[in-house]
């Protein structure tokens, strides 16, 4: 039987109690809660009988993939100091295993010799806190058959816009999907890869919702809130401007059937949703 005497047994209670305290100050924010602030664009639900809007909830990021076009519809996410570190980019690019039993599962070579990147959804660099939550940016569901210039340098400067956004004190919520059949990759066009697995899409679109660093984000965005949207032809003929292929969330919701900032009160989404960015300050 263990005995305690009674400065060990206070300073045993002392240490628990502030454990605890320190498990209550730091709460665990559910990826629903975090990566689908704005709403779930599609209504996609985790039903296996939803196959093109199938819902999927993960730490890191959250989407909706069709089984019948072998990517995701759109992919959600959140980008803050807090998903910033120095984890090594881990480029181990794989099937995942969320997705129900008996779909076609899109491997690390799927991509192969198609003339298309593997192109990240949620990128990479915007999940360097740890290697696990870089690794989960991995998964061939968080991919698309993207032209390699879009992917390397016009969506690249975006991405690298994004992070610079949260270095200067800002914290960003992303959505980004794409639509459409028929890419021009370096191969020439296409419009299935993976032996007929894989769609490619014909445009990609991105929406960012930028906020000064602080807490209720959903809370704080106003009509003065600045949002981002982009929609870029999948070709390798495009600029690496990314301000070249402004528009609005509206234009983007018009050409996909989506509702992007649901969760906002419909003047609020009206004001939004109407506005084209002025692009990076000079």
């Amino acid at each position: 039987m263990m005995r305690f005497r009674p400065l060990a047994l206070f300073l045993f209670i002392w240490a628990f109690s502030f454990g605890c305290r320190q498990a209550e100050v730091i709460p665990r924010i559910s990826p629903e809660a975090e990566q689908l602030l704005l709403g779930n664009p599609s209504g996609a639900t985790s039903d296996v009988r939803n196959f093109n809007n199938y819902l999927i909830l993960k730490p890191q990021y959250a989407l909706s993939y069709s089984r019948d076009r072998g990517t995701p519809n759109w992919v959600s996410w959140h980008v803050s100091r807090d998903w910033l570190g120095n984890a090594p980019r881990q480029d181990n690019f794989r099937s995942d295993p969320a997705l129900p039993e008996g779909w076609y599962r899109v491997t690390a070579s799927s991509y192969s010799g198609s003339g298309f990147d593997r192109g990240h959804n949620t990128p990479s660099a915007d999940r360097t806190k740890s290697e696990e939550d870089n690794a989960a940016t991995f998964l061939m569901t968080n991919m698309i058959p993207q032209a390699p210039r879009n992917n390397q340098d016009t969506w690249g400067n975006l991405e690298d816009y994004t992070r610079e956004l949260v270095g200067q004190g800002q914290e960003v919520y992303v959505v980004m999907g794409s639509y459409g059949v028929g890419g021009t990759g370096s191969n020439g066009l296409a419009r299935k890869i993976d032996e007929g697995h894989v769609t490619v899409p014909s445009r990609i679109w991105k929406v960012l919702v930028v906020l000064p660093e602080g807490e209720n984000d959903l809370s704080r965005i106003t009509a003065g809130t600045r949002v981002i949207a982009v929609n870029i032809p999948n070709t390798n003929a495009v600029r690496p401007d990314w301000t070249t292929y402004l528009t609005t969330v509206d234009a983007i919701e018009e050409a996909t059937g989506y509702d992007l900032l649901h969760e906002l009160s419909d003047d609020m989404e009206e004001a939004l949703e109407s506005q084209v960015d002025e692009g990076p300050a000079n």
